[in-house]
């Protein structure tokens, strides 16, 4: 016998949590980060008709006011507090785990498994559900505001998803290029 080679009982012995093969994991991460990117673009495109024409309307004390504290708002809600110190961490993560670790189903899924709407704990994917619910709620209602009230609600938007994305890629970067662990990735 060969001592090279190692005995056959060891050699068909696969280990599940390593990704089928680099190029997988490395096409998973992509998709992921770029299907997510490709997401929330869909969005700022969406929205930015109703920015650009609340700038082209005079707009009262009150308007001013409310656009401000609204920017502020989401700018520490949703940027700050929802997407830098929660989300962003773990969808980097996520990426990384799939780098490492992705089969084909993942692969093809990665934005989803990077948003934790599946492959993830059971509190995970509840939170993932209930507030994609609520943003798909909160879109519909926002329809029917008139400008500049929907302008106003949409900047905060932009804003909010702005430093949110931005800070995907910067968690990003320190996951993958840098080799840095930036949060649990919540994998089940």
């Amino acid at each position: 016998m060969n001592s090279t080679n190692p005995p056959l009982s060891q050699a068909s012995q696969v280990d599940p949590t390593v990704s089928a093969s680099p190029a997988l994991g490395r096409f998973a991460a992509a998709w992921g980060l770029l299907g997510f990117s490709a997401l929330l673009g869909e969005a700022f495109y969406k929205v930015m008709p109703y920015v650009i024409d609340l700038f082209q309307m005079p707009l009262s004390p009150l308007h001013w006011v409310a656009l401000i504290s609204w920017v502020a708002f989401m700018a520490y809600s949703e940027g700050y507090r929802g997407f830098q110190k929660h989300y962003s961490p773990r969808f980097a993560a996520r990426l990384r785990w799939l780098r490492d670790h992705a089969n084909v189903k993942q692969a093809l899924l990665a934005p989803l498994f990077c948003m934790c709407f599946f492959g993830t704990t059971r509190k995970r994917k509840i939170v993932a559900y209930c507030l994609t619910s609520g943003i798909v709620l909160l879109v519909i209602a926002i329809k029917f505001l008139p400008q500049p009230w929907r302008g106003i609600i949409d900047v905060g938007v932009i804003v909010g998803l702005g430093w949110g994305l931005l800070s995907v890629y910067v968690y990003t970067w320190q996951s993958l290029v840098l080799n840095r662990e930036t949060s649990d990735p919540e994998v089940a």
